[in-house]
């Protein structure tokens, strides 16, 4: 077995095993010191990527992305599931394109959501015909590739439960393995879609929910998008406007056991 071939095995044992989170790096760094601190597996996060290049989410190209997938597999041992957004175009064929190209660069995993950059949600149909295509290129690779189909409702000012589990149910039967709804806030939205579908539901984590609450509400797996990119952002404002404000360095007195994280 080869090591993209062991990614793969691991990555799916995962899903078979108990609930866990995987953690979106935003680079290379940031991904040794989350495969040091112990995770089994990560994400790449196309807002905190899109930030690394001084740009807003949706901003970065296929070929940015690819690069970038490619050098955070090269840093780890662990499986690697991408952020593919809308697949870098409306057309089926681009969903399959994105999957495809991120897999040749060492990826085991990756996601496409069911909204266009332009501002709207693909109609269902056109949605789910979306995720059988990247799901046919997924099943033609020679590894098991983990497809993770999103339903961007929740995150897009258009909160219809309903409509959000008609469309993960769609693309269930068009061959996802993981299912997505980023943006649930309440244990009952959690519960809910969990209960509607089969395959394991990936859940982005919130803050007034802990690991225990999304798990006894049916998550499989629990990512963290960019919000790790703004942790550290928001440290290092917070040292620079203390810095700027009253002369105070006292920020900079943090020591990191670099050493450990990146040998």
């Amino acid at each position: 077995m080869n090591r993209q071939g062991k990614k793969a095995f691991d990555f799916h044992a995962l899903h078979a095993g108990p609930p866990f989170v995987i953690p979106n790096p935003w680079d290379v760094g940031s991904a040794r010191v989350l495969a040091a601190l112990g995770f089994k597996a990560l994400a790449t996060t196309s807002s905190g990527f899109a930030f690394t290049l001084g740009r807003l989410d949706g901003q970065a190209s296929l070929d940015e992305v690819v690069a970038h997938v490619a050098s955070i597999d090269q840093a780890t041992d662990l499986p690697v599931s991408v952020d593919l957004e809308n697949g870098y175009g409306p057309a089926p064929e681009s969903a399959a394109i994105a999957i495809r190209r991120v897999a040749d660069v060492g990826a085991v995993g990756g996601s496409i959501e069911d909204y266009d950059p332009a501002g709207r949600i693909y109609d269902l149909h056109h949605a789910a015909e979306r995720v059988a295509a990247a799901a046919e290129a997924a099943r033609g690779l020679e590894f098991p590739f983990m497809l993770t189909a999103r339903a961007e409702n929740h995150i897009r000012d258009h909160p219809d439960l309903g409509d959000t589990i008609a469309r993960l149910q769609a693309f269930e039967k068009a061959g996802a393995d993981v299912l997505y709804a980023p943006g649930l806030r309440t244990v009952d939205e959690i519960r809910t879609v969990c209960a509607a579908v089969s395959k394991p539901v990936n859940v982005l984590a919130v803050a007034q929910l802990s690991f225990a609450d999304l798990v006894a509400a049916g998550a499989r797996r629990v990512s963290v998008g960019g919000s790790l990119t703004w942790v550290a952002v928001r440290a290092m404002v917070d040292a620079a406007e203390a810095i700027r404000d009253a002369g105070d360095f006292s920020a900079l007195k943090a020591r990191l056991p670099l050493d450990d994280w990146l040998a």
